[in-house]
């Protein structure tokens, strides 16, 4: 009697821990736990934290072989949880070298993850661009559409090509991590109160 008793809470248990979902990672650290506990893991990482407003902590380090690239670590509204990671990369003066940055990396994850689930790589115009400088200026006012996603149980990974209208037009490329459990959180809140 008691060897089935044991035998079942170690099967319970054992399902229980299987059970548990997992959290995507960043840098080999779960996405996950409260900002200043995910600042602290950062720090340890080698980043630099350089300031937090409202629920977004900036921090500048190196990544990916890729040299002062900002992190912003970002928590859900309704709770000091961590949910979302973004990589901004080193501003590009040229198209050339945005894009060099954007293929590069996403051969890499493509090495690391598999074809991306979904991706788009176009601009947004009436005719083909052919030249540097053009293609910058579409980039600037938001009509490049170049991103990959890789879709994962535990969250996704968004490669893109970014700009912001502030501080003259900086291009950038752009890698989010999106943790799909603590995003379910708050999803499940919002579903409640509705």
């Amino acid at each position: 009697m008691k060897a089935k008793f044991l035998t079942t809470l170690f099967l319970l248990i054992g399902w229980m821990s299987f059970a548990q979902e997992k959290h995507l990672t960043f840098k080999d650290v779960p996405i996950n736990g409260t900002m200043a506990e995910y600042i602290s893991k950062m720090e340890e990482n080698g980043f630099n934290h350089l300031a937090t407003n409202l629920r977004i902590a900036t921090l500048r380090g190196d990544f990916a072989g890729y040299k002062n690239c900002m992190l912003e670590v970002s928590t859900l509204w309704q709770k000091d949880l961590v949910h979302k990671i973004d990589v901004i990369f080193p501003f590009k003066e040229t198209w050339s070298a945005l894009y060099g940055d954007y293929s590069g990396l996403k051969v890499m994850l493509t090495e690391k993850y598999g074809k991306p689930t979904e991706f788009m790589e176009k601009f947004v115009g009436p005719h083909a661009i052919d030249d540097d400088r053009a293609k910058m200026s579409l980039v600037k006012i938001g009509n490049c559409k170049y991103y990959a996603i890789w879709r994962s149980d535990q969250g996704d990974i968004k490669l893109s090509i970014e700009h912001r209208n502030h501080q003259n037009y900086q291009c950038f490329v752009q890698l989010t991590y999106l943790d799909k459990v603590n995003s379910q959180i708050v999803k499940e809140k919002t579903l409640t109160d509705l």
